[in-house]
């Protein structure tokens, strides 16, 4: 008799739940936030133009909503891309500097935008990697964040034994294998447990009166690219092909060109110099079944929005903290001023807004704050520097912003319509090397332009505008 009272009032509950949710859907005034960030997530998906890449999910989110082709972070790192984002504000030499960056710490007094939400009665919830600390703005969520814990990195027993054991003798600099393909279930990792988490927090939420905002932060493709067997069998192998410009780009200064440091980390990866071309094929057979894992998880999401009723009083934010070179260059991993770090995937679905639609504006991640809140009906804090793109959302052929701006370390860069501009200097400020990049000629920016006459009026155009806007920003 227990077990039947029990069974009926969880029946009860599951259906009030969806009467409530069913009731809020119904009010336009409030529409509910489903805020997806993706780690290291460059436009590697098939909604992109990538066709070699399974990412059914993502793509037919970009089908219900709008699709931004050139989208770009402002710093090309996790901790510094996420607090600017969050923020609404630019970085600066001294401000949202690496991937330890704290939001609350560099930008003091700043409202973030989950703490502007949950002050204007939304119910504000954070899973997995949103900002790059867990309790980098506790404020502003209203439960603390929470992450998955007690998920092994890898499955494979060798592999977790190589990683506790490099680990003991090297700290942070002694990891497992950079890649791992399971034979297990999706939640054998930790975006499949996230995800998991997801679906029961988007049902408990739909219960509630107030509106959510709910972040989702997924870990993958993040290296080590590890992922269930059946995403690495998306993927023909002897089909992986090395990018076309697997070389530096003829005359770039050094200043551009890294170690690859993140990567060198991992076992069976040289301490320095090049990889193998079979090393090589799989790390991008890695990071590919990886995104489709990713998708997969997305996936889920998105159903569970269905199942709820809740998508059509739902906006959707996708994004990617900041690009990643996939052996563009020579390069591995992201921390460059090239147009493969910087530019990032962005898609937004929101109600009363048509969608299979791509834009070409130039947008910055600091526009994702102020546009959020136009769509949901919010003020803008004063302190925001990015400006809303909701515009583009209902005309994506708006003429729009002239350049996106961005920086990494001793490197500042700006892009416009057709060119990539960058100028790095030393320690004092001296300008010490630039890039230009001619989009129209050499999208992969495989010859650095800057040196030549025909382009001297480029140069100077593009350097007083890349000046006049990071002087600006300066603390």
């Amino acid at each position: 008799m227990q077990r039947l009272s029990l069974l009926f009032s969880v029946i009860m509950m599951l259906a009030m739940a969806e009467e409530r949710a069913a009731l809020r859907a119904a009010d336009p005034t409030r529409p509910n936030v489903l805020f997806i960030a993706v780690d290291d997530l460059r436009p590697e998906l098939a909604c992109y133009g990538q066709q070699q890449i399974h990412s059914p999910n993502i793509d037919r989110l970009a089908k219900s909503g709008v699709l931004f082709q050139r989208a770009y972070c402002m710093v090309p790192t996790c901790g510094a891309s996420r607090a600017s984002l969050m923020t609404g504000i630019r970085p600066a030499r001294k401000r949202f500097v690496d991937h330890l960056t704290w939001a609350e710490k560099d930008a003091p007094g700043a409202t973030t935008l989950n703490t502007h939400f949950k002050r204007n009665g939304y119910y504000t919830v954070s899973l997995g990697k949103v900002f790059h600390h867990p309790t980098d703005n506790a404020e502003g969520w209203s439960e603390p964040a929470w992450r998955p814990k007690g998920v092994p990195t890898y499955r494979v027993p060798e592999n977790n034994d190589l990683h506790e054991q490099r680990s003991k003798e090297l700290g942070d600099r002694g990891r497992g294998p950079a890649y791992e393909s399971g034979d297990v279930a999706d939640d054998a990792y930790a975006d499949g447990v996230l995800a998991a988490k997801a679906i029961a927090d988007l049902q408990r939420l739909a219960a509630k009166e107030e509106p959510f905002f709910l972040a989702v932060g997924f870990f993958k493709p993040h290296l080590p690219f590890v992922a269930p067997k059946k995403y690495w069998d998306l993927y023909d192998h002897e089909q992986i092909r090395l990018p076309d410009n697997y070389h530096v780009p003829k005359d770039a200064p050094p200043e551009s060109i890294h170690t690859s440091g993140e990567l060198r980390a991992y076992a069976g990866i040289p301490a320095k110099g090049p990889v193998s071309d079979e090393t090589a094929r799989n790390l991008i057979h890695g990071y590919y079944a990886c995104v489709s894992y990713t998708d997969a998880q997305i996936g889920k999401l998105l159903d569970e929005l269905d199942r709820l009723e809740l998508s059509d009083n739902t906006i959707v934010v996708l994004w990617g903290d900041h690009g990643w070179n996939l052996g563009d260059h020579t390069l591995w991993c992201k921390h460059s001023c090239y147009e493969s770090s910087m530019r990032i995937p962005l898609v937004v679905r929101a109600p009363g807004i048509s969608g299979d639609q791509q834009t070409s504006g130039l947008t910055e991640s600091i526009d994702v704050y102020p546009t959020l809140c136009e769509l949901a009906g919010l003020e803008r804090p004063q302190h925001l520097q990015g400006r809303s793109f909701v515009p583009l959302l209902s005309a994506p052929d708006t003429a729009w912003k002239s350049a996106a701006i961005g920086r990494f370390q001793n490197g500042d860069t700006i892009r416009t319509a057709g060119f990539r501009f960058s100028e790095y200097t030393d320690g004092k400020g001296k300008a010490i090397a630039t890039m230009l990049y001619d989009h129209t000629a050499d999208p992969k920016e495989n010859v650095n332009v800057a040196s030549d006459p025909q382009q001297a009026d480029a140069v100077q155009g593009l350097l007083k505008a890349l000046h006049e806007q990071m002087g600006r920003n300066e603390p």
